[in-house]
């Protein structure tokens, strides 16, 4: 087998289908898989999204992990956070297939243990790519057998019992499923509950005929803005294809920072359990642990990336961790990220009070934010070393290289510079108290990135 590098990422498999992905190649994954995790589980869960390839590369797993004398559970269309609460609990490992945001020529598989625990590079999915490039040994014994669940009943009445939406006000929420998941799992989830539901793209849609699937793109969240303003509704919902993360737009059309909404989720788990652990990354807003300071919560800082939360969240017992990109951890979700029940805890403390939206989450947002920004470089150390040798000697600035380089200056102001793992880029997050302040330290940062 060849070099299976280019697919195999830090979290996941991810490749174009018919070029890098196949079902003989996922059939292998499949029995890597197996023999990974046999030593500690008997069978294995299995759904995909709607992309048109997923139902034959979700089936060829299956016959992999039954190939090596596992048993197999298919849940068939589910979202990631679907998956993740049949790993949980049903406490099998499992696996989805999905590519995400990802155009629809890719496809991919997410991975975990028993307990939706992370399957990475550090935790087995070195160990996978190494079997298959090296041939996966065959199995004398007998075959496991496959067996069919749907889940998605369990899954909404699950997340129900974590936020109880039955008692909010009336609220008219519209949601772009971006014909990815959201159309699955939504309808099901809010069912009997105080929402005037308007749907936008709930049609299962692997193409993505009216935009990517992709919110954290601002040019994705133009429809659903458009039509938040249009009908006059309360909120709006953006989840990515495969529905684990949520974006959220106000009563104005206007977004809701994903670390406003990491600090609204963060108070509200600390009303019911004072004095606990909160994780943020380090691209997150200032404003997130100086609030759950004054909440009374431990704010915890992590690099990004969902292995270092859920290693973090599970070192310290937090009950919740919020990333800037939209991804919210849950301790009562087996520390899984789903952006369904974020979005639950947005609507329940919007209902619980009169205030719009942007008065409600307006006290969760304290600074000007650059967004992230992207620059393609020929040599990511040394340009990452020069913005370091600008500012490292000014007097009162603090530097640490956690995750790439983070810049404090004296004013309240910082910056985050971070070198993709994937592809030739610098990535930059810039704060400040205010716009100008923001504009001018990126100004700044970009003419020393770009030379």
């Amino acid at each position: 087998m060849s070099d299976l590098s280019a697919i195999v990422k830090a979290y996941d498999i991810r490749g174009v289908v018919g070029e890098q992905l196949n079902a003989d190649l996922v059939r292998d994954f499949g029995a890597a898989f197996a023999l990974l995790i046999k030593p500690e589980s008997p069978a294995v869960v299995i759904g995909h999204d709607m992309r048109e390839s997923s139902p034959e590369l979700a089936r060829a797993f299956a016959d992999g992990v039954t190939s090596q004398g596992l048993d197999v559970v298919l849940i068939g269309l589910a979202s990631t956070d679907e998956l993740y609460f049949a790993s949980g609990s049903l406490n099998l490992p499992g696996a989805q297939f999905t590519a995400s945001h990802n155009p629809a020529q890719y496809n991919g598989i997410k991975m975990c243990r028993a307990g939706a625990a992370p399957v990475g590079q550090d935790s087995g999915l070195a160990e996978i790519r190494d079997t298959v490039e090296q041939g996966v040994p065959a199995f004398e014994g007998q075959p496991g057998t496959v067996t069919e669940r749907d889940v998605l009943a369990d899954y909404a009445a699950y997340l129900r019992e974590l936020v109880d939406l039955s008692g909010i006000r009336r609220l008219k929420v519209v949601v772009d499923a971006g014909n990815g998941m959201g159309g699955h799992t939504v309808p099901t989830v809010f069912e009997g509950l105080p929402i005037d539901l308007v749907p936008m793209y709930f049609e299962l849609d692997g193409s993505f005929p009216n935009h990517e699937a992709n919110p954290l793109d601002p040019k994705n969240l133009v429809d659903l803005q458009a039509k938040v303003r249009e009908v006059g509704a309360d909120a709006g919902l953006a989840f990515d294809g495969d529905a684990d993360r949520c974006f959220v737009v106000d009563e104005n059309g206007d977004p809701v920072s994903p670390s406003a909404i990491t600090a609204l989720v963060a108070t509200r788990e600390l009303a019911k359990e004072p004095g606990s652990t909160i994780i943020h990354n380090l691209i997150t807003s200032h404003a997130v642990p100086e609030i759950v300071t004054e909440h009374g919560g431990k704010p915890v800082r992590t690099r990004v990336g969902h292995s270092f939360i859920k290693a973090e969240m599970a070192r310290t017992g937090a009950i919740f961790g919020g990333e800037h990109s939209a991804h919210y951890y849950f301790r009562d979700f087996w520390r899984a990220d789903t952006g369904m029940l974020a979005a639950m805890h947005v609507l329940a403390a919007l209902g619980e009070q009169e205030r719009p939206l942007s008065e409600l989450t307006s006290e969760y947002k304290r600074y000007e934010a650059s967004g992230e920004i992207n620059s393609t470089v020929d040599d990511q150390v040394a340009r990452q070393l020069a913005v370091k040798d600008a500012f490292v000697a000014r007097e009162g600035v603090i530097t640490d290289e956690v995750d790439g380089l983070t810049v404090q200056l004296p004013d309240g102001s910082w910056f985050n510079l971070r070198p993709s793992n994937t592809e030739p880029l610098l990535r930059l997050n810039v704060e400040a108290p205010t716009k100008e302040a923001v504009q001018a330290l990126t100004d700044e940062v970009l003419a020393i990135v770009r030379g």
